[in-house]
């Protein structure tokens, strides 16, 4: 999850998968094996369903061959500490202060992701303090998102003035094109949407299509 090209040669995005509170490792292993098949995925964001330590790692650890397996990264939600130990690729953090504390057991070589920011200075923050890359439009604790015209405008935001990648989520379908457009260099997309990959790798296709022929997306 590099930094972007220059805007003349960017890529087209690519799909960053949230998996469900996972307390099976082998059922989340073949829901993943299945999802990996459909589309062309960058990385797969592991929430961990509340065990001990040992059972923590240990389905970590089965899940990350799985994923890396399939050429993906596997992320930590949370659990910096855990990252080594179980051979994940990072972990993606909650709020500035979260990366703050983790960054620096992180990097250089695990990724240090972050979400939930706030404000466009949260954001600036993360950036300061090391992030790989940010999350917009995440759906909080509650289950609550912004508003999609905020969520689209924080990307193109992000896109225009910053060089770290800039991961943007999508609830529904509908969604993945638009915020392709306004500059998203990653989609998320929960478990929801698992079944649709081939649905979400097609909109990104024909976004990233409208963009390089100068048609509006």
């Amino acid at each position: 999850m590099a930094s972007r090209p220059a805007a003349a040669g960017r890529l087209a995005p690519r799909l960053y998968l949230v998996t469900a509170p996972v307390a099976d490792a082998a059922d989340a292993a073949a829901e993943l094996v299945a999802a990996l098949d459909r589309a062309d995925v960058a990385a797969v964001l592991l929430r961990l369903a509340a065990a001990d330590e040992r059972t923590l790692i240990n389905r970590a650890k089965t899940l990350a061959t799985t994923v890396q397996n399939r050429g993906a990264a596997l992320l930590l939600d949370g659990h910096a500490d855990l990252v080594g130990r179980s051979g994940a690729d990072g972990a993606h953090l909650t709020g500035v202060a979260a990366l703050q504390d983790a960054v620096s057991r992180l990097k250089p070589q695990r990724i240090a992701g972050v979400g939930g920011l706030k404000t466009r200075h949260d954001a600036m923050l993360a950036g300061e303090a090391g992030a790989d890359y940010v999350m917009f439009g995440e759906p909080d604790a509650g289950g609550r998102r912004p508003a999609g015209d905020a969520i689209l405008e924080r990307v193109a935001w992000w896109a225009e003035l910053f060089e770290i990648p800039c991961v943007a989520y999508a609830e529904r379908i509908d969604e993945v094109g638009e915020l392709c457009s306004a500059g998203a260099d990653f989609i998320a997309v929960g478990p929801a949407l698992f079944a649709d990959l081939r649905e979400c790798a097609a909109a990104i296709a024909t976004s990233a299509a409208r963009a390089g022929t100068g048609l509006p997306a």
